[in-house]
């Protein structure tokens, strides 16, 4: 499990309600399997979560993990989203996860 957790990460800015949720986990393992975006091999994207926009992406391999953390920003752009959506990345914790819902639910 320590392991698992080690290969996650979690991304909150997930455009909810806009295509069906299987699109929606297609787009997200396009995007973080993407050289471009320091992504890949993605083995697993969860994704509706209890958190509206948040998901979490197990990459095969921990070092993507850090590539893709590495990046400055994420934008998620696919022909089928109106428009692109940055995305917050942060390594999966179950403190940071909790502590990061949190913030999105300030009002700004």
């Amino acid at each position: 499990q320590a392991a698992r957790a080690s290969r996650t990460i979690v991304i909150a800015g997930v455009p909810a309600g806009l295509l069906q949720d299987e699109v929606m986990a297609d787009i997200l393992t396009i995007h973080f399997q993407l050289s471009r975006n320091n992504g890949g091999d993605v083995e697993e994207v969860t994704y509706p979560t209890r958190n509206e926009g948040v998901a979490y992406i197990t990459f095969e391999d921990q070092e993507v993990v850090e590539s893709v953390l590495k990046k400055d920003q994420h934008l998620l752009e696919d022909k089928r989203l109106p428009r692109h959506y940055p995305l917050t990345v942060t390594r999966y914790c179950d403190n940071v996860s909790s502590s990061l819902i949190y913030l999105i639910m300030l009002p700004v």
